[in-house]
């Protein structure tokens, strides 16, 4: 299994990747083997970095309603997109340690480890945009001393989650830590259990 501070590089990567023309209707190029898992975390982090930008387009203050509507449609649709892969990431995950006993003193965790590692993917990107930030010749000193405080300490918590991250997939390698996947079970996108949806139908 892979180290968190792989897994960060394998985000930055997607990050870079995408700000090289930073388009949100661009096609994903996956440089990764197909069905690995450093391709699932690449593209876990794309969708994360698309849905920042729609995050920004629609608070564009002078957005039209109707482009408002599409990118919002968007988001809900992304939002989902990384529920799923954030699934799929912890299947491929505990498969590994299905057969793995559990010590006696075994503890559930609170969150499955692909939890855990998107709120690692979702940090690579806040790190890079607080870096811009950060070091903008345009601002106030005040303001740029501020962003770099920000910064400190969003490595802080890069630092803290992998080491978090590690010690989690450590735990449930040697059955010191229990881990289960629960299925999210969103709402609002499905025909069959939003209200708004099925009795449209």
């Amino acid at each position: 299994m892979l180290k968190a501070d792989e897994m960060m590089a394998i985000f930055n990567l997607a990050v870079e990747d995408y700000h090289k023309t930073d388009n949100v209707d661009q096609v994903i190029k996956n440089p990764f083997p197909k069905d690995s898992m450093q391709e699932m975390l690449y593209a876990k982090n794309w969708i994360d970095t698309v849905q920042w930008h729609l995050e920004d387009i629609i608070r564009d203050p002078a957005i039209k309603a109707d482009k408002a509507l599409e990118i919002k449609r968007r988001i809900d649709a992304s939002n989902q997109d990384r529920t799923d892969m954030v699934e799929q990431i912890d299947d491929a995950i505990l498969a590994l340690y299905q057969g793995v006993k559990l010590q006696s003193f075994a503890r559930l965790n609170t969150e499955s480890p692909a939890w855990a590692i998107d709120r690692l993917s979702i940090l690579a990107l806040k790190i890079y945009h607080m870096e811009i930030e950060a070091n903008r010749d345009d601002i106030a000193e005040e303001l740029k001393a501020k962003n770099q405080h920000k910064l400190s300490v969003l490595k802080v918590q890069e630092v803290d989650l992998s080491s978090a991250i590690n010690q989690l997939l450590e735990d449930l390698a040697t059955g010191k830590r229990i881990a289960k996947v629960y299925r999210q079970m969103k709402m609002y996108n499905d025909p069959e259990l939003n209200p708004v949806l099925y009795q449209n139908k």
